[in-house]
């Protein structure tokens, strides 16, 4: 009697079709992270510098600054740095909106809730007289205002994906 032995294959046909229209020679992978197209692997390459930069401030804190004070400190404006920068990024669409004069690109949804967020953790941080609260969140207030009067001013306008059947 012989053994029975297993081969991997790959398989004959696509697992789906194909995971970009405008580049049909991409085929659909089960793990779409680890195709070999170009927009996913710069993708994965700005996520692993990202992971990469997290790692190293956590070095720096951890090894180079002794003193819990002045870590506690450091690290406070370490986060309120990203913290800010993370409710500047829609005002980088703003050129977009006014050129276009569409709220497309914003979520509407979203600003509410940044709104609403970055209130309340300000309104938290001024209680607790913590700036590392307080300040950071203030451009979350402003950034979300602004949003809402691209709202008020550009209607969005919802693109037709679908087309009517006739009956």
């Amino acid at each position: 009697m012989r053994p029975q032995v297993w081969e991997l294959r790959a398989p004959s046909s696509s697992l789906g079709p194909p995971a970009h229209a405008d580049h049909p020679e991409c085929e659909q992978y089960p793990v779409p992270a680890l195709s070999h197209h170009r927009c996913q692997r710069t993708v994965l390459l700005q996520t692993a510098a990202l992971l990469g930069v997290l790692l190293l401030g956590y070095s720096y804190f951890q090894l180079l600054v002794p003193d819990w004070t002045s870590r506690l400190r450091q690290l406070g404006l370490f986060c309120s740095i990203f913290t800010i920068s993370m409710y500047l990024s829609p005002l980088a669409d703003l050129v977009k909106i006014i050129q276009t004069k569409s709220t497309q690109c914003l979520s509407f949804s979203l600003t509410v809730a940044t709104l609403l967020a970055s209130a309340s953790w300000t309104l938290y941080g001024f209680r607790l007289g913590d700036l590392y609260i307080m300040v950071p969140n203030i451009p979350g207030i402003l950034t979300s205002l602004i949003c809402l009067g691209l709202f008020w001013q550009y209607r969005q306008v919802q693109e037709k994906s679908y087309s009517l059947l006739q009956t």
